[in-house]
Parts: structure tokens; sequence; C-alpha cells
């Protein structure tokens, strides 16, 4: 396989890695959102409102940014919204056949993964510094995910789902840092958006849920995930992509199962476990961590 040339992002730029960790910020409102949500629609009926409200507002203000219609994607854009609809379904469906526990764990891992895939297939070798981070966010997150106790019966099927969801989560991120080379941010996030609107469409008629909510409420939770978690969260997350290193990306973005934690311990009163809160902390160290050799070298053949 021919490796695709790398584009550095810029060295001096910090507010790439500074919009990718405000966008996992946001994501990690997605499941709290979602759990709000589930009395009137499906999981994959929320997705899909969730990017239907995004989209005209995207438009909008692809027009005030860019002062012109938005420029047809690349294929990577195409490839990187696919991913991403997919991975949300799988993830889902692996939360009705395992452990919230293991499938949280194992998604997350998608996201370590991006920077092995950004090595293999973009030639950006990471810092030695990210190494060490990833080994400390793989620890953080099975403490975080794994220290709260059982919370159900592991399924091997289930597993598998969300081993498939955390591969098409380093796939997004990958095809993401690709398409930012020759589309503007807002540009990719709208064209995202609108891929994942239709694959969202065709997994909700095929899991047979209903579009429609009982009542105009039930579209309250996908408005606020629109806005929240797919134009605050999505949305920074592709942007700082375009000066961001797609390994150091992967572990930004795993700010989100901390945020989520903190929010549910908030909102619903699930206090964390001592091992809980020490994965939260290892995690932002990692993040942190990360930061130090945020210019990737590029591997020489």
């Amino acid at each position: 396989m021919t490796a695709i040339p790398a584009a550095p992002p810029t060295p001096r730029s910090w507010t790439g890695p500074l919009m990718v960790l405000a966008g996992g910020v946001g994501i990690g409102f997605a499941p709290i959102g979602l759990r709000f949500g589930l009395d009137e629609l499906g999981p994959q009926a929320i997705a899909f409102w969730r990017y239907v409200f995004a989209l005209p507002l995207l438009l909008a203000l692809v027009f005030v940014i860019e002062r012109r219609a938005p420029r047809l994607p690349n294929r990577f854009i195409l490839l990187a919204g696919t991913f991403f609809t997919l991975d949300i379904a799988l993830w889902h469906h692996a939360l009705t056949l395992t452990t919230v526990s293991n499938a949280t764990f194992i998604v997350n891992l998608g996201n370590v993964l991006v920077g092995f895939g950004a090595w293999f297939f973009l030639k950006q070798r990471p810092h030695a510094f990210w190494f060490v981070a990833a080994a400390l966010a793989i620890l953080g997150a099975a403490a975080l995910s794994l220290g709260g106790g059982a919370d159900g019966k592991g399924n091997l099927h289930g597993d598998l789902f969300a081993v498939a969801a955390a591969f098409l989560v380093s796939g997004y991120m990958l095809c993401s840092n690709i398409a930012r080379r020759s589309i503007g941010g807002i540009e990719a996030i709208f064209w995202l958006t609108l891929v994942e609107i239709i694959v969202a469409g065709c997994i909700v008629l095929a899991t047979g849920e209903t579009f429609l909510p009982q009542s105009l409420a039930g579209f309250k939770v996908p408005i606020f995930l629109a806005l929240v978690s797919q134009i605050a969260g999505q949305a920074l997350i592709v942007t700082g992509l375009g000066r961001t290193s797609a390994a150091v990306a992967g572990l930004l973005v795993l700010v989100q199962p901390v945020v989520a934690a903190a929010v549910s311990w908030r909102l619903f009163g699930e206090s964390l476990t001592g091992l809980q809160a020490m994965g939260g902390v290892v995690i932002l160290f990692a993040v942190w961590l990360a930061q130090r050799g945020r210019k990737p070298r590029v591997a020489v053949d």
C-alpha cells in the first residue's frame, strides 16, 4: 500500500490542539443527551436528528465565514462521515449486548489507534512523549470504564462490535485529518454532517426505529446534541485536525469520557469510585503529556 504523504501541522500553532480538546468536551455531552432522549426516540433516530438539525446552521456558517457556497468534498470527507456514523451505530448496538464498561473502554482504545494508523498510513511518527501518553491513556481509560464494578454480563459478540467501532473511530480521525488538507474546517464539517444524515437515515430504516418522536418535546435532545455535540463538538475537532497531528488529536479527544463521567456524577448522582476518579486524572495527565511533543516527525522509508 502506498503511503499518503504527510503534511505536518503548523508547529507554532496551539489553536488546533485547543480546538480538538474543546471539541472532545462537546462530544462528552453526547451520551448524557442520549440518556435524556431515549423516552421519545431510539438511539439511531436521535443521532439522525442530531445531524439534521445541525446541517442548516453549518451551511449558514459556511456562507458567513467563507462568503461563498461550500466547495465539493473530497473522497476522504465521504469516508470520514461514513466511518463516524457507523461508529455511533455499532457503539450503541454494543451497549445493548455487553457491559457499558467493556464497550466504553474498547471504543476509547480507537482514539489511541489513531496514532499508530497515522504512523503506518501517513508516515507521521509520533514524538516519544506520545507513546508514554498513549500508555497512560489506556490505563486511565481502563480505570475510568472498568473501575465502577460490574454493570452487567459481558458478551463476546458485544465486545466485538465495540472493537469494530474502535477501528471506525480511528478511521474517522485519520480520514478527517487528510481531508482537512484540501478543504476548510467549516466546509468539512458541513459535508461530513450531510453524509452522516444519509448513512444514519439508512441505519434507522434498517433497525426499524421510528423517525418521529411521540411529541414535539422529543426534538429537544436532538437539538441540544446538534448544538453542543455536532456543531460545538465535532466541528471543533474537525477544524482543529487541520492544525494538529492525528496522533495527538486522538489522545486529546479522550477528554470526552472524563467529561461524561463528571457530568453524570452531577446530573444523575452517579458517584465515581476512587479508581474511576484516578483514571480520569491519569487521562487528563496523558492529554497534557501528549502536548509536550505535538509536532510529529516524518518517518523515513
